[in-house]
């Protein structure tokens, strides 16, 4: 019995802790949101094909940081948790909107979109404080969304060319892609291997 009891334990403490570190899987998300997204404004692609942008940022933009955003809740870590679930909200009716505007006879209003991603940039500045105590990568990730919104806003208001706001989140995707990867070896190899920066900003 006692065996029995000894070799229970011991399977029990092999089982990974699967909320270690969720931020490799919610960055891995955003760049891939950001890189189709960023090829859409550029005007890579054809028009008309929104609808081909509604899985991707669906399942890796909204969905992945969902859950990389619970799993930093588990952690109580309330930088991971909020802004990982605010971004993935954020896809999902990005995601949303395409599917509406694509699929159903209801007619849009830019205005509406243009608000929505207001709200988002607004809430962005306070990010963008709460990243420079984080470390600079994701400072950096958070400046180039800032850049970028404003201009998706100004296209969707004004029909200013979304072309430098693809650019930005080109960056964004790039720069998510290094953080991610980096976290992910880091905290794999239990040292730096691919730095992140350390905060800017120690109150």
């Amino acid at each position: 019995m006692e065996n029995k009891t000894q070799s229970q334990d011991i399977f029990i403490k092999e089982v990974p802790d699967l909320s270690t570190e969720p931020a490799s899987l919610g960055l891995f998300g955003l760049a891939v949101a950001a890189l189709l997204l960023g090829v859409t404004y550029l005007g890579f692609t054809e028009s008309g094909t929104t609808a081909l942008l509604i899985p991707w940022i669906l399942f890796f933009g909204a969905t992945t940081q969902f859950v990389a955003g619970l799993l930093d809740y588990r952690r109580k870590n309330i930088f991971g948790f909020t802004v990982f679930t605010f971004f993935s909200m954020a896809m999902y009716s990005i995601a949303l909107t395409a599917y509406i505007n694509v699929f159903t006879d209801v007619n849009v209003d830019t205005i509406h979109y243009a608000a929505g991603l207001t709200a988002v940039m607004i809430f962005l500045v306070i990010i963008t404080a709460a990243s420079m105590m984080a470390n600079k990568t994701l400072f950096a990730i958070v400046v180039s969304v800032d850049i970028a919104l404003p201009i998706l806003i100004a296209h969707y208001i004004w029909g200013i060319d979304g072309t430098i706001a693809g650019v930005f989140l080109i960056i964004t995707s790039a720069l998510s892609f290094y953080a991610a990867g980096s976290i992910l070896l880091n905290t794999m190899a239990e040292r730096t291997i691919l730095p992140l920066g350390g905060p800017l900003w120690k109150p």
